[in-house]
């Protein structure tokens, strides 16, 4: 009778393991996804001190540099066709440009070494946790990090002038957004690689090119009229749209939500290409 019972036990654990190896879920643990949260900012907390400098320095940077540095420049030449002081014009664009930024960061190197060096992502899933609690616990960690960064952003921004209004509260979010709708493609792109030499291509021909030509810096109409369409299917042009519209104290709503709306698609997106990839190399 033990042996028989004992046997029924180790059958129905192998079943629920292989279950939530195949990406499942076991009944009662719909707190998976934050557990595995509550690791990374577990994890979180020895670095958290260097990342906080390192998030008010970014907006002093580039504010500093391009803001009232270049903006100088600009404003001499009659606000360069923006309409408004150029410090103005190009806050709200870095603001999404830096949260694009933090997401593609977040999405690369920590979610290979989540697989191929520290192994947490392994680790996760010797307990009762499935392949989306990973996957979303890790994701929802990142939007917590754009989130910070934004925030302080937006603070020091407002400190220095570059933003004055309170609709700047909702750029902020909408920055956090764009940077998810970054991260979350990203995720399935890194957990497909073998080594980090795809980041490189990544970032030389995704990353850079679109934070140059997706209108952070100028108007995306003072382009030639064949490069435009390639700006405007980028998250980071609707981002900076949305964000500059809220930042400049007059937005058009219907406008913002619709840039939104396709923010949401890209990690919608992203999140189902992602839970494909991580459950064809995690699930063995």
């Amino acid at each position: 009778m033990t042996t028989t019972g004992t046997a029924g036990i180790a059958g129905t654990t192998g079943t629920t393991a292989h279950a939530v190896r195949a990406g499942g879920t076991v009944p009662g643990r719909a707190a998976g996804t934050g557990r595995a949260l509550e690791f990374w900012a577990r994890t979180y907390r020895r670095t958290w001190r260097g990342s906080v400098v390192s998030g008010v320095l970014s907006p002093l940077l580039y504010l500093g540099s391009l803001g009232f540095g270049l903006g100088t420049l600009v404003d001499d030449g009659a606000s360069g066709g923006v309409g408004v002081p150029y410090v103005l014009f190009v806050a709200p664009g870095v603001l999404a440009a830096n949260a694009m930024q933090a997401g593609v960061g977040e999405a690369t190197w920590p979610v290979m070494g989540a697989i191929k060096w520290q192994r947490q992502y392994h680790a996760m899933l010797a307990t009762p946790l499935a392949v989306v609690d990973v996957l979303l616990g890790h994701l929802a960690f990142i939007v917590l990090r754009l989130l910070a960064v934004s925030v302080v952003f937006g603070v020091v921004g407002a400190l220095l002038g570059a933003f004055t209004s309170w609709w700047t509260a909702g750029a902020v979010l909408v920055a956090t957004l764009c940077g998810a709708a970054y991260a979350a493609p990203v995720m399935a792109f890194a957990a497909a690689q073998e080594n980090d030499q795809g980041f490189a291509y990544l970032f030389r021909f995704v990353l850079v090119p679109t934070f140059l030509f997706a209108g952070t810096f100028y108007p995306v109409d003072q382009l030639p009229a064949a490069i435009r369409p390639v700006a405007w299917v980028t998250p980071l042009w609707h981002a900076t749209q949305a964000c500059r519209d809220l930042a400049l104290g007059s937005p058009d709503l219907a406008a913002v939500g619709a840039h939104c709306a396709y923010l949401a698609l890209w990690v919608a997106v992203g999140v189902a290409a992602a839970r494909v990839v991580y459950r064809r190399r995690l699930v063995r």
